[in-house]
């Protein structure tokens, strides 16, 4: 836990006073490399081949297709040998590019409690969000990555990885054959599944799915007894989670922050936090409930782009749904901190107004929220 360096006058003042009162994405698990979309410009990515136009970006469902889950060849190949001995030497890492520097960071931070979102081993912008956090934290300079913070990370001298071996449980689906890309046609699947055992174990990992192909060239994830190299998590136990006094949502940063009674930063995760369509709101709300698996529910006065049903319409509880795995209700109606089925778009698309974190940062947080817990959103770059 770290004590924030910085004035948090404005925020506990709202705090006081209050005391006394999607983005959907459009995914078909792993798809050949000959797979095109609807237009010309694609994007290997974590989950899905991105569309050039601005419907790409919306937080929901868009379309009537449906896909079949296909097994892709990975788009690079990384040997899980060349990461624990990865030093920072005062060059950053590629942006767009997987890295051995790149993926032992951003474990290293995660561990730290800084979250990276989806560990890519890309040198994205929520690596340097956490950077930045991590300099506050710590009472750094804030210059990105530096030699003095990557001292401070690598004093966690712990394998970056470690190996798993997939068992007939993890093969054994049930699985989605296809997954509708709008919202309306996902109403009559009985539980929105993973769509294959690959999609599964990277989130179990808080790995991409480019990642995890990247580490196991040629190893077919549909086959149990394979032996896998993973991402070392560490201590995941969240039963013995710290307890949060207040969450702080920044709505220019797009981050959460989690914080204890004595103002020492817990947990810091990137966010997509509402959209110029549907802003969040100002001010603070509280935690009114804290839902496992939720069932979505669709009121049409929402009037979300993509979606045209007239009627409240209900979709099912699984890591597809559209709020992911955990949904923590907010005390304004609509609004909440909730999970994703795209960990790879957070801070990277809008949401219709609510906090979308990836499943895992959206489940550490419910287990250290209670009901009454102060959730501030600012406005304000820090």
């Amino acid at each position: 836990m770290f004590l924030r360096n910085r004035n948090t006058k404005t925020g506990m003042a709202v705090l006081k006073a209050a005391a006394g009162s999607g983005n959907r994405k459009r995914r078909p698990a792993e798809r050949p490399a000959w797979f095109t979309s609807f237009t010309v410009r694609t994007t290997v990515s974590r989950r899905r081949i991105t569309k050039s136009f601005r419907l790409a970006v919306l937080p929901l469902f868009v379309g009537s297709a449906f896909y079949s889950s296909v097994e892709a060849l990975p788009a690079a190949t990384i040997k899980p040998d060349s990461i624990d001995g990865a030093e920072f030497s005062g060059k950053p890492p590629p942006v767009s590019k997987i890295s051995p520097l790149s993926v032992r960071l951003l474990v290293l931070l995660a561990r730290a409690h800084f979250s990276p979102g989806e560990i890519d081993g890309k040198f994205g912008e929520n690596v340097k969000k956490a950077l930045r956090a991590y300099a506050e934290a710590h009472q750094l300079k804030d210059g990105g990555l530096t030699q003095e913070i990557w001292h401070g990370l690598v004093a966690d001298d712990r394998p970056i990885l470690t190996t798993y071996r997939v068992t007939e449980k993890d093969v054994a689906g049930p699985f989605l054959s296809r997954l509708p890309r709008r919202m309306e046609d996902m109403k009559s699947i009985p539980r929105l599944d993973y769509i294959s055992p690959r999609e599964e174990l990277a989130e179990r990992f808080h790995m991409s799915e480019e990642l995890l192909a990247a580490l196991n060239p040629g190893d077919d994830f549909r086959k149990a007894g394979a032996t896998l190299a993973v991402i070392d998590l560490g201590n995941t136990d969240r039963t013995s989670a710290a307890k949060a006094d207040h969450v702080e949502v920044n709505k220019v940063d797009q981050t959460v922050e989690v914080f204890d009674a004595s103002n020492h930063l817990i947990d810091f995760y990137p966010a997509t936090v509402g959209s110029e369509e549907k802003p969040s709101p100002s001010g603070t709300l509280k935690v009114t409930s804290v839902d496992q698996n939720p069932t979505y529910r669709y009121n049409p006065k929402y009037h979300f782009k993509g979606v045209r049903s007239k009627s409240p319409f209900v979709i099912r509880p699984g890591p597809n749904n559209p709020v992911g795995t955990v949904w923590i209700n907010l005390s304004a109606e609509g609004y909440g901190i909730h999970g994703t089925p795209d960990p790879g778009k957070i801070s990277k698309a809008q949401s219709h107004g609510c906090v979308r974190l990836t499943n895992w940062d959206a489940e550490t947080t419910a287990a250290e929220v209670r009901k009454g817990t102060p959730v501030v959103f600012v406005d304000r770059h820090e």
